[in-house]
């Protein structure tokens, strides 16, 4: 895993945890925003590092994150954000009782199981993706600008391509749609959980109202139309302004 750092170190401390074959750039345009009064902090996971890293699991991942925070003496991140696959590590993370959250912000993220059927043929999606991406298959890369990829983000995205193995997509899989202990976040004092409404959004959707009957402080923002991590990919701006009106209700 490689930390990204930016702001001022003595400032109360933003995380940002980017999704599955997502670079961490894709936080540019909240690093500039947010940068101005947080330490914010963007890891590149496991996976999607600037050498050959493997992803063992969500867990794996919060342990790292965690160890990062103590050895900095992070006694408090007061902004954790997640999208996707990172959204369902952030809430790994904030669960933890050696690390203390002010405000968890949860993008779809995919916090319940799905059977196991979807999760092979997830698997065997993700690696003719990557398979296809190696050799700059120019419908594949068409079709993930429109899916989950800004265009200016493309650069960023071929060498994850070129070294991601399909150990990791099938950790991947198989960590984040295990099953989460909701309650187990009940001690973080604000949650805002965003999510769209189109078809691969049911997840994140069902998700985001256990999260609720589990843990009453948290907030659910609905995106009708909007597909899974269609906010924060395409529109930051308007997913910075949701984060930034959440935290000033504070």
């Amino acid at each position: 895993m490689d930390f990204h750092t930016f702001g001022d170190p003595a400032a109360p401390v933003m995380l940002l945890l980017h999704g599955m074959l997502t670079p961490w750039q894709i936080w540019t345009q909240a690093v500039d925003c947010f940068s101005k009064t947080y330490h914010v902090i963007v890891p590149a996971l496991d996976g999607h590092t600037a050498a050959p890293s493997l992803f063992r699991s969500v867990e794996d991942e919060a342990e790292t994150i965690a160890a990062y925070l103590r050895d900095k003496q992070i006694g408090r991140v007061d902004v954790l954000c997640g999208l996707s696959m990172g959204g369902r590590i952030a809430a790994v993370l904030a669960a933890r009782p050696d690390v203390t959250v002010g405000t968890l912000v949860l993008d779809g993220a995919p916090l319940l199981p799905v059977p196991r059927l979807l999760q092979i043929i997830m698997k065997k999606n993700y690696a003719v993706i990557l398979e296809k991406s190696r050799a700059r298959d120019p419908k594949t890369l068409a079709a993930a600008q429109r899916d989950f990829l800004p265009e200016r983000h493309l650069p960023a995205y071929l060498p994850i391509a070129d070294r991601f193995t399909q150990e990791s997509v099938t950790n991947m899989i198989e960590s984040v749609f295990a099953p989460f202990d909701f309650a187990s976040l009940k001690d973080v004092p604000r949650i805002l959980f965003l999510h769209g409404t189109k078809g691969n959004e049911a997840v994140s959707r069902k998700a985001a109202v256990r999260l609720r009957d589990a843990v009453p402080q948290t907030q659910i923002r609905c995106f009708p139309g909007y597909a899974h991590a269609q906010l924060a990919c395409f529109e930051e701006e308007n997913w910075i302004e949701a984060v930034r009106t959440f935290l000033e209700q504070a």
